[in-house]
């Protein structure tokens, strides 16, 4: 037992980034959150924090364990909230990981939703961007459209992601349109951080290749929604997040003969973690709850 208090506090230290700050959490003196890291350090024969009179960083050590001990952890209070729990009430602890402008927009409320239905589950949620594997850094879930998978992780289609590439008639006024995929290497493009610059069309004759020229590069696709809008430039974005500015004429839909290739939006489960109530029942209620949001259309 003193181990896991150990493991918790270590986690703790390694979230808020300072021995003081998790002592707050864990609701003890910041000399036991000392103490027992010191304890597991001794444990492991290894350094898990380098310490410095401003701030603690993660050794390459830490950075590795902190997922291991994340899932331990996780599984040990699920097993005990489980024992001492009802079997038909779904109780535990969800890390989940999702894209900043999906959740801000839709996912946000449906995870809020479900904590609603089941108030015996509590979330972490971390709003990230790019692709991650689950059981490397600590997830149950993982929330993207990325198309990178991951040994000995679920890949869940959850929906369609069609992808658009659009601009603003004032652009395309002072900029001309492009006819084909090829001109966009002349124009000034907006260009999302985790998927490059290398833009890619289908044809019939297969997929055509572009490197573009970023105007604008940026890790939120609502950032890159307003600079369209303002006339900074070309951009592909989720066909949902323009929808309103193409119905409104803000966006004009370009290239409509190249087609971007199609994304799923797909939750990444480590297999370990599929048994888990909590995991099953999110499933089934983000499959629910995200019909009627008309992603694909």
């Amino acid at each position: 037992m003193d181990t896991l208090l150990n493991i918790k506090a270590f986690l703790a230290t390694a979230r808020a980034g300072s021995f003081s700050a998790a002592a707050r959490q864990l609701d003890v003196a910041p000399s036991v959150i000392v103490k027992r890291i010191n304890r597991l350090e001794d444990q492991m024969s290894a350094q898990l924090f380098v310490r410095s009179t401003r701030r603690l960083v993660l050794t390459e050590t830490g950075e590795r364990y902190f997922p291991r001990y994340q899932t331990i952890v996780s599984e040990i209070e699920d097993a005990l909230r489980g024992a001492r729990s009802p079997s038909d009430r779904i109780e535990g602890h969800l890390r989940i990981k999702c894209p900043t402008t999906l959740t801000i927009l839709n996912f946000g409320s449906i995870l809020n939703a479900y904590q609603v239905k089941h108030p015996g589950i509590s979330i972490e949620l971390a709003l990230i961007d790019r692709s991650v594997n689950p059981i490397e850094e600590g997830f149950d879930v993982a929330i993207g459209a990325m198309p990178a998978s991951y040994p000995n992780v679920l890949d869940e289609p959850l929906c369609r992601y069609p992808r658009v590439l659009c601009a603003a008639p004032c652009y395309l006024e002072q900029r001309g349109e492009p006819m084909h995929p090829i001109d966009l290497a002349a124009h000034d493009c907006l260009t999302f951080q985790t998927t490059g610059s290398t833009w890619s069309f289908e044809s019939e004759r297969g997929t055509i290749s572009v490197e573009v020229h970023p105007r604008l590069s940026a890790n939120d696709s609502q950032v890159l929604h307003d600079a369209a809008c303002r006339g900074l430039g070309i951009a592909t974005m989720a066909r949902y997040i323009a929808r309103p500015s193409l119905e409104s004429g803000a966006l004009k839909l370009l290239l409509p003969d190249y087609p971007v290739p199609e994304l799923w939006l797909k939750a990444l489960i480590p297999q370990n973690r599929l048994k888990k109530a909590g995991v099953q029942s999110l499933l089934r209620w983000i499959k629910d709850e995200i019909q009627p949001l008309q992603l694909g259309a």
